[in-house]
């Protein structure tokens, strides 16, 4: 599928350009069908690094073997996350640059920048009150089922799972449902790549009125304790920050849950009757984790100089993107013991990791969205043989576009 790249064990006194020979597209409808297999492929051809298109015209080295990942994105001098400089020179109408651009935000700044903002957005987390959680999704999910239930069949990804993200995580946020929906229209043309301008513009405006919002009537959630922090974000910055939040806090929980749920009802672990001590659902999750992210390719960084990795030169200020993904599923770190393994990148390592607060939220949040869809309905199952579900094309996420299932008709629930 991949020609094999020339210099692959080149030797440390002529080190190889990783600019030499073709890129292979990772935003392909062929790669995202099974990307599994195209990082077996990559590694057999080209070793760690990797000379891949992110979208046409904006080439990068994606980095495959897990200890060269966590090399890198714990060498924030050396590999900053802040695409200013590349930007400059990098095609600006490209679909995908609202995820990939400079923001003055957490992910896309670096120094004493990045520490503002980092400290900004740990500090709203830590306010959430986990214990909430649960009776928010059970009051949230009776509503999505009865909405299905009695059909006997829904489209789960879109009916069932992409509403109860987008219910909770505006709960959290303080978000009310009509600014909610604007941005969750907005944050999936982001993540799909359509019209760079259009997705800026209705997303901003969105969240700069949002930000107005609790500035004037503040509540017990995120964004109002983003505004009130110490670090005195301007309007500009708190757009910014929500433009993160809402990325991570909708897209990658959504995607979570529906793979893992295709694990759970299609791999006899957990579907055999002949053990009734099935597989958890934390199992589950832990184990989607490590093979399928659902952000697969990101945790972008920016070389400041040329720098000599893997026996191969990296340009200074082009982009070195992280395959959690291939990284996680490398040959000599993955044993296939996947229960509380804390070891995987799913959630990055580093400066620029998924922040504490945040992770046992999300995990927590796909725990319970699938425990109350397994309580309804039980006997749900796949309505297409697991091989005919379509994947999202798309450099970064792993993500379906539909997840069609079926069950016995059930009525709706009294609330």
């Amino acid at each position: 599928m991949y020609p094999q790249h020339a210099h692959q064990g080149a030797p440390v006194d002529s080190p190889a350009s990783i600019d030499d020979g073709p890129r292979i597209p990772i935003y392909s409808a062929e790669f995202a069908a099974d990307p599994h297999r195209a990082y077996r492929q990559m590694r057999r051809d080209y070793g760690p690094l990797v000379p891949v298109e992110m979208w046409p015209g904006v080439p990068a080295t994606m980095v495959i073997k897990y200890r060269t990942a966590v090399r890198i994105l714990n060498d924030p001098d050396r590999f900053p996350a802040d695409p200013s400089i590349w930007q400059k020179t990098a095609p600006v109408d490209s679909p995908i640059m609202p995820m990939i651009e400079y923001r003055p935000n957490a992910i896309r700044t670096s120094g004493a920048e990045h520490a503002r903002y980092r400290s900004a957005m740990n500090d709203a987390l830590a306010g959430i009150d986990l214990n909430t959680l649960r009776p928010m999704v059970e009051r949230s999910a009776m509503t999505v089922i009865n909405t299905f239930c009695e059909r006997g069949q829904a489209d789960v990804l879109n009916e069932y799972v992409a509403p109860m993200v987008f219910s909770v995580f505006c709960q959290v946020l303080g978000c009310p449902q009509d600014i909610g929906e604007r941005v969750a229209a907005a944050s999936a043309a982001m993540f799909d790549s359509v019209d760079t301008d259009a997705v800026n513009a209705s997303m901003g405006e969105a969240l700069l009125e949002l930000t107005h919002l609790k500035r004037s009537h503040p509540g017990d959630d995120i964004t109002t304790r983003m505004v009130q922090h110490e670090s005195g974000l301007s309007d500009e910055e708190m757009v910014h920050q929500l433009v993160l939040l809402f990325a991570a806090g909708v897209e990658p929980p959504l995607n979570l849950i529906a793979n893992t749920l295709v694990l759970m009802l299609t791999d006899p672990r957990y579907t055999s009757s002949e053990n009734k001590f099935h597989l958890s659902t934390k199992t589950a999750l832990d184990e989607r984790l490590a093979t399928d992210p659902p952000m697969a390719n990101y945790c972008i960084t920016y070389p400041r100089q040329p720098i000599l990795i893997e026996d191969v030169w990296l340009q200074a200020n082009q982009p070195v993107i992280i395959s959690m993904a291939a990284c996680n599923t490398d040959p000599e770190m993955n044993t296939g013991e996947f229960l509380d393994n804390g070891w995987n990148l799913a959630w990055s390592t580093g400066p620029h990791a998924c922040p504490a607060h945040a992770r046992p939220f999300s995990y927590l949040l796909a725990q319970e969205i699938i425990d109350q869809l397994l309580d309804a309905l039980p006997e749900i199952t796949l309505a297409v043989p697991v091989d005919q579900l379509v994947w999202r094309p798309g450099p970064f996420h792993r993500a379906l576009t539909n997840l069609p299932m079926v069950f016995p008709p059930s009525p709706q629930w009294r609330l």
